[in-house]
């Protein structure tokens, strides 16, 4: 079979000069995207609990906000699913930019007003129907557009560049947070409000839908459009053993991250010994630190010839234990040290699984499937957090950080039942592997696979220009 030629790490594949359009500019615009988004979604990270505990809501309050924000975004996934697979990526991001918007200032507006649990609530409802319209939709955007530009490199390098930069405005969009907080606890959002007009902006501009033809959808057919993506989410998420073990991967540790990525700030005070809002703004921005360095690992790993599930039991048992020493060691040095490295391994796990996923969803179903397994993490999310929560509540916030990371274990046997399915698409091929210093090479990354399951599965490269090449690979899977 004639492989696509793999692109080397020291000859970057540029634009076609006739459009510009090519696979480079499509990974500046995703990078350029990914950065200011998240820069201005980290504004309130280090400092969203303190807010909300200063805005009148006790610890407990916190998380039913937290846990209702949660919870919309796996109520509202496949109905904005629908819409990113009708209507397009770029339009679902743009959404995503203007909800998110106004709930920011909703939440402001909220706090000024003291309008308490129930109206926090509400804004939380409606933030989680702004992150649900961005979340599977740029990934699916991005992989769509280097397949249709001809683009044949490893995604998992482009998703751990996008995390490091990822990384980097988190670490400028914490740091700087907890210097607005220590201010005026308000000031962190109106500047995210502000940050969020200038990405409408950039992605009104340089998002455009590759690879993918829009599809009109009105609001008649939009219960039978929801049902079809709630068969496809069936059909090519939970009955592909592949994307199923992936998913349950993402509900496991969504079961502790989305509690303690946030207990942190008034746990780690409580350690410290002072109310310093300032060390919550330096502890995020050391937490971008640690992803980035996580990212880095995955970057360097992707150079060379291995398997994406040696990676990813290495970093979840790093996850495990150092979860739950945050809850035994009592020490504020030694509990930020253990979350930094929690944090390290999510740099880590995260870009290595999205590259998984990629390699098994088929194009029509990419942006369902990754709302699938966003459906399924937020379901983990909020048991974490409405569970966790009631425990820091009731027991301490130690004692919930010891039994979420008991929790996080199971996440171990799931790789081990991955590993040993010995797919293709857990092999990373680097620069390598394109020398021939690889064995058993695999698929091309941009490979459009359809997972339809079957005795018989037929995995079809679209990444060739010349026509299709099929591969038929037997094997025993009878879900």
């Amino acid at each position: 079979m004639t492989r696509p030629e793999r692109i080397q790490a020291n000859h970057p594949q540029v634009d076609d000069p006739k459009n510009g359009q090519g696979p480079a500019s499509v990974i500046r615009t995703y990078l350029v995207i990914t950065g200011l988004y998240t820069l201005s979604a980290s504004l309130i990270w280090g400092i969203n609990t303190l807010f909300l505990l200063d805005a009148g809501l006790d610890i407990f309050g916190v998380f039913i906000a937290n846990g209702i924000f949660t919870a919309s975004m796996s109520i509202f996934e496949i109905p904005t699913g629908v819409w990113a697979d009708s209507r397009g990526r770029r339009s679902s991001f743009l959404l995503s930019v203007v909800i998110v918007f106004v709930g920011t200032l909703g939440y402001v507006a909220t706090a000024a007003i003291g309008g308490g649990l129930l109206l926090f609530s509400l804004m939380s409802v409606l933030l989680g129907l702004g992150f649900t319209f961005y979340s599977g939709a740029v990934e699916a955007w991005l992989v769509d557009a280097l397949r249709a530009t001809g683009y044949s490199g490893q995604l998992d390098r482009v998703f751990a560049r996008a995390s490091m930069v990822s990384g980097a405005a988190m670490l400028t969009g914490t740091l700087s947070g907890g210097v607005l907080g220590s201010l005026n606890l308000a000031a962190p959002f109106l500047v995210r409000a502000g940050l969020l007009i200038a990405v409408f902006a950039i992605a009104f501009l340089a998002m455009h839908d590759l690879g993918f033809s829009p599809r009109a959808l009105r609001l008649t057919t939009l219960p039978t459009e929801m049902r079809a993506i709630a068969r496809a989410s069936i059909t090519y998420g939970w009955h592909v053993r592949t994307v199923r073990l992936l998913t349950m991967l993402s509900f496991v540790q969504m079961v502790f991250l989305a509690w303690g990525f946030h207990v942190w700030q008034p746990y780690f005070l409580e350690l410290l010994g002072r109310e310093a809002v300032w060390v919550a703004g330096v502890i995020a921005a050391l937490v971008g630190l640690a992803t980035m360095t996580g990212n880095a690992i995955v970057e360097w790993f992707a150079r060379n010839c291995g398997k994406r599930t040696t990676l990813l039991i290495s970093a979840a048992g790093v996850f495990s234990l150092a979860a739950i020493g945050i809850g035994l060691v009592g020490s504020f040095w030694m509990a930020v040290g253990l979350f930094l490295l929690v944090m390290a391994s999510v740099g880590v796990l995260r870009p290595v699984k999205q590259a998984y996923l990629h390699q098994v969803i088929p194009t029509e179903q990419r942006a369902t499937i990754i709302s699938f397994d966003s459906l399924v993490a937020n379901g983990g999310g909020m048991v974490g957090q409405i569970g966790l929560g009631y425990l820091a509540h009731t027991r301490s916030i130690a004692f919930g950080y010891v039994v979420g990371g008991i929790t996080t274990l199971l996440a171990l046997p799931i790789i081990a039942v991955l590993r040993r399915l010995g797919e293709r698409s857990d092999i990373i091929i680097g620069t390598a592997g394109s020398r021939g210093g690889c064995g058993g090479q695999g698929l091309p990354d941009i490979s459009s696979l359809d997972t339809t399951p079957r005795t018989t599965t037929e995995y079809v490269d679209k990444g060739q220009k010349t026509g299709n090449v099929v591969i038929t690979v037997e094997h025993n899977d009878k879900t």
